[in-house]
């Protein structure tokens, strides 16, 4: 892999949440599919939706991490949606449109990985991405 910060991210995040998508499924077995309420899983609820959502962002940052630039843009995507969705948890947590089971604990990981995905995304490999678009 090369010295690149966007794409060693996009690496680690890309695992932690395949896996913890993977691992969702070995507690929510008896569970509706989008139940406001979830199994707990390391401190977070999940539902099957929830292990199915983690399992796509995580598929798809390890299929950017292949390239500086692709690792960078989905790390942008992916960093702006956890905000996104960190900031509708703080409104939707205890009502029927929660349909991902997410609670407190869920709102505090997604606003860490917003930050740290933006953070990568925005601020590092700029000059190799502007190198890639001119060539």
């Amino acid at each position: 892999m090369s010295q690149s910060p966007n794409r060693l991210v996009a690496t680690i995040f890309g695992v932690v949440y395949t896996l913890i998508g993977l691992a969702g499924f070995l507690v929510t077995g008896g569970l509706p599919f989008a139940s406001q309420e979830g199994e707990p899983l390391l401190g977070f609820e999940v539902n099957p939706l929830h292990n199915i959502v983690h399992l796509v962002i995580g598929i798809a940052l390890l299929a950017s991490s292949r390239t500086v630039a692709a690792a960078r843009r989905m790390n942008i995507t992916v960093g702006v949606v956890y905000l996104l969705v960190g900031i509708l948890g703080l409104f939707i947590i205890d009502t029927e449109a929660n349909i991902l089971a997410l609670n407190g604990a869920d709102n505090v990981l997604h606003f860490g990985t917003a930050i740290i995905l933006l953070g990568v995304g925005l601020g590092a490999d700029r000059a190799a991405t502007d190198r890639t678009r001119t060539a």
